[in-house]
């Protein structure tokens, strides 16, 4: 089910014009001045003429621009294409962000070419394997079911990244991370854009074991149908997922590795559609909603990229995946239900559902005492009116919450950090149930966090360490593809993840 494009992709320094590509990639910067060349590997001959004449051609070199060119006579390559990778400054190297975003772009907007070099200022290993990762997000393409192929254009097959660093031991393994995460990132990325009337429950939960085959050796998924979930009381999954034909699924994935340095337990919210149930949402708003498995998708993935790159870390995921849908079975509001170990939630919304299914997940991580407990959902329109559709959310203990923002910033991945006013506990208060699944509208995204914050439990009378991610916005593009990043499902979260647990291991040496 999960099928997706894996360029090949090899690092050379040997001389740029001996590299067989039909695209070579040049950067320009944006200046003050006007645009610059930066760092060309063209001869001195051809890059002076081509810096005079960028103003002519009406290159500026802001970022995602891009111009193609005919190939030089000293080139193999067919075009010669410009790619801006924004402001830049004298003596100021560009981040590894601006180098992963301008290759991305440059890739992307390459589709339909097969072959592609990447001449970007790559000096060091760590600015090759942003090039790399970059390249490879950018190689990304959905069309499962497009039935007239001429009119798609493919993904770039074949990357090659040109970089003094190409002999230094280090390259090796940071490719091979690049190699991994962009397979995780692009794996995330065609579940999302999968249509709900081919994922639902039943098909994800098949997918997540198609998808860590490749790892049986290290990798364990434990598939929970409706029967057990009913019989083990997972009352938030039944009860979201009993007004559709297609119940509801519990997925546990669980990579334990010999001498772990930390117990990580993930919790993803899976609903493969979100009609709103009872509590119908527009039509326009459900356009969108084959996405609100987001959470689920980029926690499987994750937890799959650290098992490939053997952290010694153990990491549980835990899929909660239903259909939300309204019928005469469905949940209606102001119906009570009891959550996995116990709890009663008074159900006011039938929309507010991923809280619901995520309250089951929550405890169930929570009763195998996790170090770190951390959940990732699409889970509120709240979210996208606090920080727009690229900025995620993070929210929890100060601690695990700190830590995952810097995690995001060295991945390269847009997090703020986000309160859970304690006022807000209040309004989630119910006269017939222990606790009601909607409260304060203002503020929304943080009553979610208030609500899901019940549901970690604690370990010797401690509270388990836990953060809320909102990916509700950037974790699908509904405007224009940008960067690395495609049009609809984006991926986001999964880099965050995995530099959270390499920091994880980095503390415990």
């Amino acid at each position: 089910m999960v099928k997706t494009n894996e360029p090949t992709l090899t690092v050379i320094s040997k001389d740029v014009q001996k590299v067989p590509a039909q695209a070579l990639v040049v950067g320009i910067g944006q200046t003050p001045g006007g645009p610059v060349l930066i760092d060309s590997p063209l001869s001195s001959k051809a890059a002076s003429a081509l810096a005079a004449s960028l103003p002519l051609l009406g290159v500026t070199g802001a970022a995602d621009e891009i111009h193609r060119l005919p190939g030089l006579p000293e080139l193999e390559a067919q075009t010669l294409v410009l790619a801006g990778v924004g402001k830049v400054e004298a003596g100021v190297p560009l981040s590894s962000e601006a180098l992963r975003r301008a290759a991305g772009s440059a890739v992307r907007q390459l589709a339909g070419t097969e072959s592609v070099a990447l001449a970007l200022p790559a000096a060091t290993v760590a600015d090759a394997a942003a090039v790399a990762e970059g390249a490879l997000f950018g190689a990304y393409g959905y069309s499962e079911h497009r039935t007239d192929k001429a009119k798609v254009k493919e993904p770039v097959t074949t990357i090659t990244v040109i970089s003094p660093a190409a002999d230094d031991k280090a390259l090796k393994a940071a490719v091979e991370r690049a190699r991994i995460l962009g397979r995780a990132v692009n794996a995330t990325r065609t579940l999302v854009n999968q249509p709900p009337s081919h994922l639902y429950p039943e098909t994800f939960a098949a997918a997540a074991k198609d998808l860590a085959k490749p790892l049986s050796a290290k990798v364990k998924v434990t598939v929970m149908d409706e029967k057990k979930l009913e019989r083990d009381g997972f009352g938030g999954l039944m009860g979201v997922g009993k007004g559709s034909s297609r119940p509801p699924r519990m997925v546990k994935v669980e990579y334990a590795p010999q001498r772990a340095k930390a117990k990580l337990a993930l919790v993803g919210k899976g609903i493969t559609f979100d009609s709103g149930g009872l509590s119908l949402k527009p039509a326009a708003g459900m356009q969108t909603m084959k996405c609100d498995m987001g959470g689920a998708a980029v926690v499987l993935n994750a937890l799959l990229a650290i098992a490939e790159l053997g952290l010694p870390v153990k990491v549980t995921a835990w899929l909660c995946l239903a259909e939300n849908m309204p019928s005469g079975t469905a949940q209606r509001p102001g119906d009570v239900m009891t959550t996995y170990g116990g709890r009663t939630v008074e159900v006011l919304n039938t929309d507010a559902e991923g809280r619901l299914v995520m309250a089951d997940g929550l405890v169930a991580a929570s009763e195998e005492a996790p170090d770190v407990l951390i959940d990732v959902a699409t889970l509120t329109g709240a979210q996208m009116i606090a920080l727009g559709n690229r900025v995620s959310a993070v929210m929890g203990e100060e601690g695990v919450r700190d830590a995952v923002k810097a995690a995001a910033d060295r991945a390269g991945e847009l997090f703020w950090p986000m309160p859970i006013p304690e006022e807000l506990r209040a309004s989630l208060d119910s006269q017939v149930a222990d606790i009601a699944n909607h409260g304060e509208r203002f503020g929304g995204m943080m009553t979610a966090a208030t609500f899901l914050r019940e549901f970690v439990g604690e370990v010797d009378g401690v509270k388990i360490p836990w953060a809320h991610l909102d990916i509700a916005g950037p974790a699908f593009n509904e405007g224009s593809p940008y960067g690395y990043t495609p049009k609809e499902g984006t991926g986001v979260a999964v880099r965050t993840l995995v530099a959270y647990a390499e920091d994880v291991v980095a503390r415990s040496v």
